[in-house]
């Protein structure tokens, strides 16, 4: 019976999304023409992002360790379980964000617009393509953009419940290039009400509870650095997750 109840909720989850993602895709294709707009493109998100999560019946509860500094740049880094996470992290975004994500997005009927003018695509086995992406996440970076990244680079589809991943080393180069803060973030149980697109395990309302560890500063360190720092953002968002 569970199992039925956690599939039809999916299935109107599924629903709420595509209705919404219709009703918001005119906005998203006016503010996305012009880069003086993106400000207003991820207000959008957010708020997009906040309406389908209050329909499907999850709210979020978000603890931060620190105010976050609404002026500053940052590098948000999170783990990634889920396809909420992305709603997640439009909703924790500040200011002109943007994604960093895998080339494979720009399939997506709705997210290909993103990944097609404010957010960075990638493809991950090509060199050329992963230089040219991080060549224009840093420019972003350079102009006050944040940057939101999953370092895992993928959902963990082996794993259920899902493990904490291998982190990529680029962000965290790229971090230690452009001196900006990492704010490392632990989605605690997200999984629980959605697993990945929800379509295996079904979903279910309920809350989330959301960690946003304090800045971690870059200033100090050198390239040389970049392992040592990405293990720590490990460790810091493992901790929390496993608690």
């Amino acid at each position: 019976m569970i199992r039925i109840l956690r599939k039809a909720h999916w299935i109107y989850s599924i629903l709420v999304i595509l209705v919404f993602s219709c009703l918001f895709y005119p906005i998203y294709y006016l503010f996305s023409k012009n880069e003086k707009y993106y400000l207003l493109l991820n207000r959008s998100r957010q708020l997009h992002s906040r309406i389908c999560s209050f329909f499907i019946g999850i709210f979020y509860r978000f603890e931060y360790e620190v105010q976050l500094d609404e002026n500053q740049t940052y590098i948000f880094c999170a783990n990634h379980s889920s396809n909420l996470d992305i709603m997640i992290l439009c909703i924790i975004g500040r200011g002109k964000f943007h994604f960093l994500g895998k080339e494979e997005l720009l399939n997506n009927p709705v997210l290909k617009l993103f990944f097609r003018t404010i957010d960075v695509p990638v493809n991950r086995d090509s060199k050329i393509s992963a230089f040219r992406a991080f060549k224009k996440v840093g420019d972003n970076l350079d102009n006050g953009m944040s940057l939101i990244i999953f370092p895992e680079g993928k959902i963990d589809e082996e794993h259920y419940p899902p493990k904490l991943q291998s982190f990529k080393n680029g962000p965290f180069r790229l971090a230690i290039e452009k001196n900006i803060p990492i704010v490392p973030v632990s989605l605690k149980d997200v999984w629980k009400k959605m697993w990945d697109d929800g379509s295996i395990h079904g979903t279910r309302p309920g809350i989330c509870h959301i960690y946003i560890h304090k800045p971690i500063s870059t200033a100090e360190l050198t390239i040389e650095d970049s392992d040592i720092l990405k293990e720590r953002i490990f460790a810091v968002i493992n901790t929390k997750i496993s608690e």
